[in-house]
């Protein structure tokens, strides 16, 4: 199955989904003015505008629960299409379970269930709509930058073998090493940015070597897909230039000279 966009989960979405969908779903009910909607709404009682503020206030609250949390923790989650949909589904489920709380313990006329049944009716009836949209529209206009093939994805774990990062092979800068840990130097966009991960050296030589990424130094590894140029000074000192000009020259070894020059 097709798994969606990374930015169906980005803070954008997440605040078109908390701030966009709950003014459309009062924007409707206030605009549209349904028969059955005004009914289930007033209850008898000139109470439609405070009722429709009210269910779109726990209809925020829904979905900052549901939104923020997951945000939070996106980097390490994709969900496909199915999981996606069932998802804002469980979303519009568990609004109409607390709207239909609402309406029962303000009109005592109201059996939760009866209430729960229009509650279920009037959430799909208006938010379906903006729920296809909004992800259809993000999917559009805000892809993933490219869809990168499982075999070009690193995946960095630390040393008790836990999975801390996974970026794709050309955004890679270099590795640096310190102490016990490893410092990733990679683009995020045209950001750098920095991971420090407890790991040594060694312990992911392999990993590094399978995704063409190679030692140029005692304490660095280096992608030569993002080296520019070799240079070496007057003192005979070889560093390597980046194609990202804001990245220092990476130290390049005598002993892995030759190899990375070939690579170039």
């Amino acid at each position: 199955m097709k798994k969606t966009p990374a930015s169906l989960l980005s803070v954008v979405s997440m605040l078109l989904h908390v701030i966009a969908i709950p003014v459309f779903y009062l924007g409707f009910i206030l605009v549209y003015q349904s028969q059955w909607i005004n009914l289930f709404l007033n209850a008898g009682r000139q109470m439609l505008v405070f009722n429709a503020l009210m269910l779109t206030c726990i209809l925020i609250g829904v979905l900052c629960a549901s939104r923020i949390p997951v945000t939070a923790v996106r980097k390490h989650l994709r969900f496909t299409w199915w999981q996606y949909a069932l998802w804002s589904l469980a979303e519009i489920v568990g609004f109409s379970c607390f709207a239909a709380l609402y309406m029962a313990l303000i009109y005592g006329n109201y059996g939760y269930f009866p209430a729960l049944g229009q509650c279920l009716r009037l959430s799909f009836a208006v938010l379906i709509y903006p729920y296809i949209v909004f992800a259809l529209l993000i999917a559009i206009l805000r892809p993933d930058k490219e869809d990168v093939a499982e075999e070009n994805l690193i995946r960095f774990a630390d040393n008790t073998g836990r999975l801390k990062l996974v970026i794709a092979n050309d955004v890679l800068l270099y590795i640096e090493a310190q102490e016990n840990y490893i410092h990733i130097h990679y683009l995020d966009g045209e950001q750098i940015k920095e991971y420090s991960l407890r790991q040594s050296m060694r312990g992911i030589e392999e990993l590094a070597e399978k995704h063409g990424i190679i030692r140029c130094q005692r304490s660095y590894f280096v992608n030569p897909r993002r080296v520019k140029v070799l240079r070496r000074d007057k003192e005979g000192i070889i560093q390597a230039e980046l194609d990202v000009s804001s990245v220092r020259p990476v130290p390049v070894s005598p002993k892995y000279y030759e190899e990375l020059s070939r690579l170039l």
